[in-house]
């Protein structure tokens, strides 16, 4: 990281020295008493929760985190999945015979489909390009539903029970908050199509995971694909482990693998910014929760 901030105009200097920290590690390690001189903190992580809830964030400087930075990545995982989901992957994957008179009947595709983005930022936006691709329709919820480009329509988040009856699939993509501890409840699965996929990429809370289980389990839904569950990690014995139509990845939609590059160039986007006076991007907001 250190080539990131020298590159893009910064200089490396003594904590008691800097106005502003870059921080790759996590909370329970940095150090709880900054000097004045320390205008701005850079966090390596897009969600910051733990952050919040260990009182660690402060309005006496600016704080940012890493959202965005990840995007492209989650975004092709997200694609995978809701095609995994829709095409019955999973269950293709194990057959052990040529069944394609019982498979046929029930495969399907994204073609002419409504997609709905729920919490549509980052991952959302880079998503977006590969549903276009899919012949997909997207509807989008974001906090304030001004309209983001490429969604057919965008819903504010208070209008959020408005989509789950009018698209085809959901992917769940929205922060942790207080406002969206189980957003997707009895009542969301319930008035969604039989056949729809539910993919979750933000936080495992954000869907209420027993009525996961139930509707999946009753045929509510078609099946739910979730890199992030809740509880995390995923216990062993676990009913969602044992279901036909769903699929559980573990927390790998931002593989390790590229880490570190996505991370360096956000880092030197905001270092560059923070030279030229400009406002940051990935600004923490404690009020909101992200």
């Amino acid at each position: 990281m250190a080539d990131a901030i020298t590159c893009a105009g910064g200089v490396l200097a003594p904590l008691d020295d800097a106005d502003a920290v870059v921080w790759t590690a996590g909370p329970d390690s940095f150090p709880r008493d900054l000097p004045d001189s320390i205008r701005w903190v850079q966090l390596s992580s897009a969600g910051v929760e733990s952050w919040l809830d260990a009182g660690i964030v402060d309005d006496k400087r600016t704080w940012t985190s890493a959202a965005g930075a990840y995007s492209r990545t989650v975004a092709q995982h997200t694609i995978m999945l809701l095609l995994a989901g829709v095409r019955h992957l999973p269950e293709q994957l194990k057959a052990d015979s040529w069944r394609k008179d019982e498979f046929d009947p029930r495969v399907g595709t994204l073609d002419g489909s409504t997609v709905a983005i729920v919490g549509c930022g980052g991952i959302g936006r880079a998503l977006i390009p590969f549903l276009h691709a899919a012949g997909a329709k997207v509807l989008a919820v974001t906090r304030s539903g001004v309209p983001v480009d490429g969604a057919a329509l965008t819903l504010p988040a208070d209008r959020v029970d408005e989509v789950w009856s009018n698209a085809d699939h959901f992917v769940i993509a929205a922060p942790a908050t207080s406002e969206t501890a189980h957003l997707v409840d009895a009542s969301a699965f319930a008035r969604m199509k039989p056949s729809s996929w539910v993919v979750n990429v933000a936080r495992g809370a954000l869907v209420d995971t027993g009525a996961a289980v139930d509707a999946v389990k009753n045929g509510v839904i078609g099946g739910v694909a979730f890199d992030v569950t809740d509880p995390e990690p995923l216990p062993d014995q676990h009913p969602l482990w044992s279901l036909e139509n769903a699929i559980i990845t573990p927390h790998v939609a931002n593989p390790a693998s590229g880490l570190s590059t996505a991370l360096a160039a956000h880092i030197a986007r905001n270092v560059e910014l923070r030279c030229a006076g400009s406002e940051l991007v990935a600004k923490i907001d404690p009020n909101r929760g992200y």
